[in-house]
């Protein structure tokens, strides 16, 4: 039910409030008892981590199963649109709109810090620390978080959403995801509590990416022009960036958030040339051959991994620390998960008319390629720095993970170029947190108004400013632990949405098979007209 009158004209009521009374009530509580809410929050993270990561773990291995079948079965020929439909974006724009959405801040956050925690510490599939060895595991571990399970959770969505909505021509919205399944029980308080769990995946996971995002501006600011690193300056920072993403919005999708997505794929480029070309370049490319094959054949196995569970609650305080895989694997997946109804919605809406076959390859694939590309051409310059006996590297993620991009920018000893480059990373992650902010709003505000593809203006604007007020609370929340902080808030807002995700799935698997069943029966009539 979406109101046609009066001051929130365009929404579904239900959606909105019920929506903003679980933020209201987050960020009240969370400012009104800020020691007691910490206590809360830990112990959310302890218990997801203790009880929950055999089912984030699982699900994301099923996922890019589901993925890899529907891409390579006869339904991959399917048209995300009219038949003779054929993509508004070209691929250039289409790729650079869905990278930014996906994996943009947060890659840039940890394409060095993850690795270089991993080289001083170790992984569980491997006992080498600070060594050759223990350099090509990190990464192989950083590839699994980043790589193809990544990019299939956030594909589940996106390939759902933009089958029923350019396919089965209903509205782009999270509740339509399960049509096929649920007919039109979709309308009901069935539909209702879809969307709201969607819009606080997406409110929280976007959330946690802004406060990352804004404590790496922040070391940049501080790099360049000696800006200390402090909540005000970042609380500062999120004012005006967030207030940069609201004029950003509103000049809408084939504007503003165009133009800054394919300005984002330029920096980007710029940046991994300045890592190959002044980094060490046969390391570089040796590394990404060796750790690509390595993640390749790793892969199931990796997957198939289950960290045992041999703590009691009784050491709550101390076991989500010592636990890797809660503090890794299950963050990576449940954030991609509290990020997919919005990166979901947005790939949807820039990739109708495109086959399903090459959504998933382009989405799942090329994404992954490019993040591998990335995630190299960043950590391996890091590691191979620690390597060859400058270091320093691994202890400055220790102290303060914003800082890890720019210790290795300036532990390459590339003068100007360096300094050039800080800027410049400092400017990438700038637009991306616009981009990021951005989409999110339009994603937020398309999902209350049931799929209208322009929401009002002043919606955008109040769930602009909303998603930067929950950021800001997230971090002033956190205080020395913010980084805990925002982990916790996106693996506990994935935990509901991750359900659902279950049944889009099966939903999206009916949907598409009854589909395939009617284009099959349309040839074979249009076949006997012919012959007749």
């Amino acid at each position: 039910m979406v109101i046609t009158s009066g001051p929130i004209k365009g929404i579904n009521p239900y959606i909105v409030f019920i929506s903003l009374a679980v933020t209201a009530i987050f960020t009240l509580y969370t400012l009104i008892a800020p020691e007691e809410s910490a206590s809360v929050i830990d112990q959310t993270r302890t218990f997801i981590t203790l009880s929950a990561n055999a089912w984030y773990v699982g699900l994301a291995a099923f996922f890019l199963a589901f993925c890899a079948w529907l891409a390579f079965s006869r339904h991959g020929e399917i048209r995300l649109g009219d038949d003779d439909e054929r993509p508004e974006f070209s691929y250039f724009a289409w790729f650079a709109m869905l990278y930014a959405a996906g994996q943009g801040i947060g890659i840039i956050f940890w394409s060095i810090a993850e690795p270089m925690f991993h080289f001083a510490s170790g992984t569980p599939f491997g006992g080498a620390v600070n060594s050759t060895a223990a350099a090509e595991e990190a990464m192989q571990v950083t590839f699994f978080h980043w790589g193809l399970n990544a990019w299939a959770i956030y594909c589940v969505v996106g390939i759902s959403l933009a089958f029923v909505c350019y396919r089965l021509k209903k509205p782009l919205s999270i509740r339509y995801t399960l049509y096929p399944l649920l007919g039109e029980k979709v309308n009901g308080p069935i539909g209702i509590t879809v969307d709201v769990i969607a819009v606080f995946a997406t409110l929280f996971g976007i959330a946690t990416s802004l406060g990352l995002g804004v404590q790496q501006i922040n070391a940049g600011l501080n790099a360049i022009w000696e800006i200390p690193q402090s909540l005000k300056v970042q609380l500062i920072l999120i004012v005006v960036i967030t207030a940069c993403a609201l004029v950003s919005v509103m000049t809408g999708l084939k504007r503003g958030i165009k133009y800054l997505s394919i300005t984002n794929m330029w920096l980007t480029i710029i940046m991994l040339a300045f890592f190959l070309i002044l980094g060490p370049t046969v390391y570089i490319v040796k590394l990404l051959v060796s750790t690509t094959m390595d993640y390749m054949v790793n892969l199931v196995p990796m997957n198939a991994f289950i960290e045992p569970q041999t703590q009691s609650w009784s050491d709550a305080d101390a076991t989500w620390k010592n636990m890797w895989q809660g503090w890794w694997t299950v963050f990576y997946w449940g954030w991609w998960m509290s990020w997919a109804p919005f990166v979901g919605v947005f790939i949807a809406r820039v990739s109708r008319g495109r086959t399903i076959r090459e959504f998933i390859v382009g989405v799942v694939g090329v994404s992954s390629a490019l993040s591998f590309v990335w995630l190299v051409a960043y950590g391996g310059t890091a590691l191979n720095i620690d390597l060859t006996g400058a270091g320093g590297i691994a202890d400055t993620v220790k102290n303060n993970v914003a800082d890890a991009l720019y210790a290795t920018i300036a532990g390459m000893d590339a003068g100007t170029m360096g300094y050039l480059a800080t800027i410049c990373g400092t400017l990438l992650v700038s637009t991306y947190f616009i981009t990021s902010s951005d989409s999110g709003t339009l994603v937020l505000t398309t999902i209350m108004s049931e799929g209208a593809e322009h929401p009002l203006i002043r919606h955008r604007i109040f769930w602009g400013v909303m998603q930067g007020l929950v950021a800001a609370v997230l971090l002033t929340a956190g205080g020395s632990a913010a980084l805990s902080t925002l982990q916790t808030a996106s693996i506990t807002a994935a935990l509901p949405f991750s359900l659902l995700m279950v049944f889009m799935c099966f939903s999206l698997a009916k949907g598409v098979k009854a589909e395939s069943k009617l284009i099959g029966a349309q040839l074979a009539m249009s076949t006997v007209a012919r012959g007749a």
